[in-house]
């Protein structure tokens, strides 16, 4: 093979394409030699658009078959959302670098309202995200919060049809497809904690391929990774998936590590909280120490329920 070809593993969705160019774009400035061919494939997750996620097993829809085409050799990375991403791996693959993160909060999109504030009581409300529907249901406990998968381009064309008054999506995704006009609202993150993850990029790759870990390590982000370190510590504690209701966001303040956790009923009748902070290189335990607190507070019983 090529020692100048790196073959990128992505889904087919326009933002997903877009992280995948975005991953090649940024290696042929650090390589200029590089040359570099996306491999385009479908997940079960693209697949079935007609059922929550959380049923249909919300850990690893994204990324399996990804994961597949680099043990079969057909890719040499993989590049995933963070939030998509399960906390164990296939063995011979390992999440090698994260990205320096994007805008990590929900964004509120509507061509009626400006605000979560001023939606009607009971709005209709797009998200098929058990974390946003049991943090939005807090705010806006009549709300209707209605189904709403596919791209993002999909979801906006349910909005413009009148499907809803307002649906809720990921700021990060927005500002990658040059759709910031769309954006209404960044929810701050105390109405809405974001996801495991969220705004961050990962790439995988086969661990004992030395040749591509040398391409791809200048992308690495240290201070992201010990962010998404803490949430995904969390996120293994509390056996989360992508698709359940939790939320947890980390971020560097004053030379530490905050972070804050959450584990919510969907109907938003009960949130439970935990937050706490550390030295920087004490991520991981953070993250742990969180998850130990929502579960002494209930959360198992909680998650027990989405699950069953």
């Amino acid at each position: 093979m090529n020692n100048q070809l790196i073959r990128i593993a992505t889904r087919n969705s326009p933002l997903a394409l877009w992280q995948a160019n975005y991953i090649a774009e940024q290696l042929r400035q650090i390589h200029p030699d590089l040359k570099t061919e996306l491999v385009k494939m479908t997940t079960r997750g693209d697949k079935i658009l007609d059922a929550p996620l959380a049923k249909i097993g919300g850990k690893g829809l994204f990324v399996k078959e990804l994961e597949q085409g680099l043990l079969a050799g057909q890719a040499d990375i993989a590049v995933h959302s963070m939030k998509d991403v399960p906390v164990d791996f296939p063995d011979g693959l390992e999440l090698k670098v994260i990205l320096a993160r994007e805008e990590p909060c929900d964004a509120l999109v509507s061509n009626r309202y400006n605000c979560l504030e001023e939606l009607p009581e009971d709005a209709r409300i797009g998200t098929s995200s058990l974390r946003r529907q049991s943090q939005i249901l807090q705010v806006i406990p009549k709300g209707h919060i209605l189904p709403l998968r596919g791209n993002v381009n999909t979801r906006l064309a349910k909005l413009d049809a009148g499907d809803f008054d307002a649906i809720i999506l990921a700021a990060a995704g927005l500002k990658r497809l040059a759709m910031v006009n769309r954006i209404k609202q960044i929810i701050p993150t105390s109405v809405s904690l974001p996801a495991v993850g969220q705004g961050a990029l990962g790439i995988e790759c086969r661990v004992e391929d030395a040749r591509v870990a040398d391409v791809i390590n200048a992308l690495h982000d240290h201070e992201t990774q010990q962010c998404v370190l803490a949430e995904r510590a969390m996120n293994e504690r509390l056996e989360g998936g992508c698709q359940v209701p939790i939320a947890g966001f980390a971020q560097l303040q004053d030379g530490g590590l905050f972070m804050q956790g959450l584990v919510g009923m969907p109907n938003g009748q009960k949130i439970i909280r935990a937050q706490s902070q550390g030295e920087v290189h004490q991520a991981k335990a953070i993250g742990y120490e969180i998850a130990e607190e929502l579960l002494a507070k209930g959360a198992k019983k909680i998650l027990q329920a989405v699950y069953s």
